[in-house]
């Protein structure tokens, strides 16, 4: 049940009745933090003042004078300058448990997303080290991102692009000869920009352990493939064990070999916004609101990072993509401007590309932030931080703030077993329903789906914030904002905890415990559906 929806549909009906003509997107429901005034609110009758030309509460008295009519509302009232309050009709609010029991895994689901083909690419950490915290926060992102979208109705494809090209990758493959020479008793000759990680001693390791020494003279592509596909397959373990996976994983090398670089600079040209200064070749990308011109190809014949980022894109909308939403970390700010200066050149929207950049998180320990690990004496990893608060509690609390925002993740906090920790909050009020439902099975009372004889004002209000479900998940989705799902069933759970506390579920009176079951069993039902979203289970018991 979407009551926001239902309200404006009602409204919108008022308001043709009255032959007032008025988009019905533009109309603004509200749930009022007192319930005193109305289980929802609307200023539409302010918003048309300026149309009519009329006081806003005589508009809001003719709109109230034709919407009271309708069977789903009990009354309706003008507040203020012109604000209609609208009580819905507890029999109706009542009747909307059946509607979420039937739904069950699949409550809240909608299809506004209309089946559009979105791509999320998130992740997509150059395969040359172990992924650490930070990138923690991107995958939880994403992933979030992805299932509330896919939920939300769209269709949804989620990348990790692999940047197994470039210069990166040739300090990759030079760092694991020169270790695996050291390990054969030779001596090293590690360049200055290399990569000095423990991870690369145990990727020359496993070199050495598996042919000996029989790979000295070999070429550096044989080390750089080694390597990459060593990393890769830690990143892919380590993202499976936070809950992270992906329907696609793109090879810059195999873009490369597809000629879509050439493919894009040959359209860039024809275009004629290829130009040469200073042995170089340049972008016009200030003709698409870029705030200068940018280097595609060096004087030395090199890429630049933008060029095979050009290719990519290309290849992404080629595939049939209506949008693309991109989660770079912050430092890439100036990057957007260019990469969608690029993607305009090329001739598609470049509204079509979304960027969303991670912010910085903070490690604290006893209040005090962690900076180093203990272990490899480098930056703490995804594995580290699943192994000591458990893969549901990181994804809880990286779940729980907005992306734009730094956010210090307290170690202390989220293995904290108590209602100070959100996470455990949330959690056992899906283990306490859970619990209540197991007496009642081992007690023969059945969970009823119609309620007869529940009618008090807690129960409503208990219900209603369960139908907000519908609208939330559509925010969340339209707004790519996966933290409104967690400050939503944190909420429902805090209603739930203090209802258990004023209202015996199950007593003396079979029946009237069967209608509470019934009302329960649509929190326990919307909790576990909201924490699925975020990619955190349910727990039965705690």
């Amino acid at each position: 049940m979407n009551l926001k929806e239902l309200i404006k549909d009602i409204i919108a009906n008022a308001l043709e009745e009255l032959s007032i003509a008025y988009d019905k997107k533009n109309i603004v429901v509200e749930v009022p933090k007192d319930r005193n005034n109305g289980d929802f609110s609307s200023n539409v009758a302010m918003q048309l003042t300026k149309v009519l030309k009329s006081n806003p509460r005589n508009i809001a008295e003719e709109i109230v004078s034709v919407i009271k009519n309708n069977k789903e509302i009990e009354k309706a009232d003008v507040a203020g300058p012109g604000f209609i309050n609208i009580y819905l009709n507890d029999e109706y609010v009542f009747s909307g448990v059946e509607k979420v029991l039937y739904a069950a895994d699949n409550y809240g689901k909608s299809n506004v997303g209309e089946r559009k083909k979105i791509n999320v690419e998130f992740v997509s950490a150059n395969p040359t080290g172990i992924l650490h915290l930070g990138t923690a926060r991107g995958a939880s992102y994403g992933s979030n991102l992805a299932n509330i979208m896919s939920f939300a109705g769209f269709d949804v494809t989620k990348e990790y692009y692999i940047n197994d090209a470039g210069n990166q990758i040739n300090n990759l493959g030079i760092s694991v000869k020169e270790r695996y020479k050291g390990l054969c008793g030779l001596e090293e000759n590690m360049p200055e920009d290399g990569y000095y990680g423990a991870e690369i001693i145990g990727i020359a390791r496993s070199i050495k352990e598996k042919y000996s020494d029989s790979k000295l003279n070999e070429e550096l592509d044989f080390f750089k493939e080694f390597a990459v596909d060593y990393l890769l397959n830690i990143i892919k373990t380590d993202l499976s064990n936070f809950g992270v996976t992906f329907d696609v994983w793109t090879s810059e090398k195999a873009i490369r070999a597809k000629g879509r670089i050439e493919e894009c600079l040959k359209i860039l040209d024809e275009k004629g916004l290829i130009f040469e200064k200073d042995d170089a070749k340049w972008l016009k990308t200030t003709v698409y609101g870029d705030d200068k011109d940018r280097v595609l190809i060096k004087s030395d014949g090199s890429y630049t990072y933008l060029v095979p980022d050009i290719a990519y894109h290309l290849d992404k909308f080629d595939r049939g993509f209506d949008y693309l939403v991109d989660v770079f970390g912050a430092d890439h700010h100036s990057y957007v401007s260019r990469l969608k200066a690029s993607i305009e050149a090329l001739g598609y929207d470049k509204d079509k590309l979304e960027v969303r950049l991670l912010q910085m998180v903070r490690l604290l320990r006893d209040g005090n932030v962690v900076k180093m690990s203990k272990r490899t004496g480098g930056n703490i990893t995804i594995s580290e931080l699943v192994e000591e608060v458990g893969k549901d509690a990181a994804r809880y609390f990286f779940a729980t703030r907005s992306l734009d925002g730094q956010m210090d993740f307290d170690i202390n906090l989220a293995v904290k077993k108590s209602n100070d920790n959100p996470y455990f909050y949330v959690g056992y009020a899906h283990a306490r329903i859970c619990s209540i439902l197991r007496e009642a099975k081992e007690k023969n009372i059945n969970i009823s789906t119609d309620i007869k004889h529940i009618n008090d004002e807690d129960s409503k209000a208990l219900l209603l914030k369960v139908y907000e479900f519908n609208d939330v998940v559509i925010s969340s989705a339209l707004k790519k904002e996966p933290h409104l799902i967690t400050n939503y069933v944190y909420d429902l759970a805090s209603l739930f905890h203090n209802y258990y506390g004023k209202h015996r579920i199950l007593t003396d009176d079979e029946e009237l415990s069967s209608e509470y079951l019934g009302l329960i069993k649509t929190v326990q039902i919307t909790i576990k559906n909201a924490l699925r979203l975020i990619g955190v289970s349910a727990p039965d018991q705690m």
